[in-house]
């Protein structure tokens, strides 16, 4: 089966958050403790300010999701409704900001399988279209390689997300998208 995408809509947040629970949890072994991965969840998740801004992919195969993602022209980096992190929805200028890529998870069933960069095509597509020539996200560790295989490249030292006495280990990376 070929996979198909479309825009995130509120009626799709049970499927995107177990997922997403799925994927941190599964995804995150062999890069993280099982006391990171744990935090992770409070790190991590979906900003449903990405689906009233339209700006939510989901791809799916056959019907059944197989990852999400997005992209936003406001300020926050990462963090979802009930992170620990701070967000701020504060617009971007496309003159001068770059968008940010955000929320980017692929069913575990699913790694591995292109997902991941369709995720990747449709939102720098969308950011380029919407006048940026720039892309950053905030990558995992086990983010990071498909990341630097879509042309980002770190930016500064790695940071860490505090969540209790547990830091997770993040890598802020951008990416050029002027052009074609």
């Amino acid at each position: 089966m070929a996979f198909t995408h479309r825009l995130a809509q509120f009626s799709d947040l049970d499927a995107l958050h177990a997922l997403m629970a799925r994927s941190i949890t599964q995804l995150q072994t062999g890069f993280l403790s099982p006391e990171q991965i744990s935090a992770s969840h409070k790190v991590m998740g979906l900003d449903t300010q990405l689906i009233r801004d339209q700006t939510y992919f989901l791809v799916e195969e056959d019907g059944r999701l197989a990852g999400c993602g997005g992209w936003s022209w406001r300020a926050t980096l990462y963090g979802g409704d009930d992170s620990v992190v701070a967000r701020t929805p504060a617009p971007l200028d496309p003159s001068r900001d770059a968008a940010k890529v955000r929320a980017m998870y692929t069913d575990p069933a699913f790694a591995r399988r292109g997902v991941g960069r369709l995720v990747m095509e449709l939102c720098t597509a969308a950011a380029r279209e919407a006048g940026f020539r720039r892309v950053e996200l905030m990558a995992t560790l086990a983010g990071e390689p498909l990341y630097r295989a879509c042309g980002f490249r770190p930016v500064g030292p790695r940071e860490f997300a505090r969540v209790g006495g547990v830091q997770v280990p993040l890598i802020r990376m951008e990416r050029n998208i002027s052009g074609g």
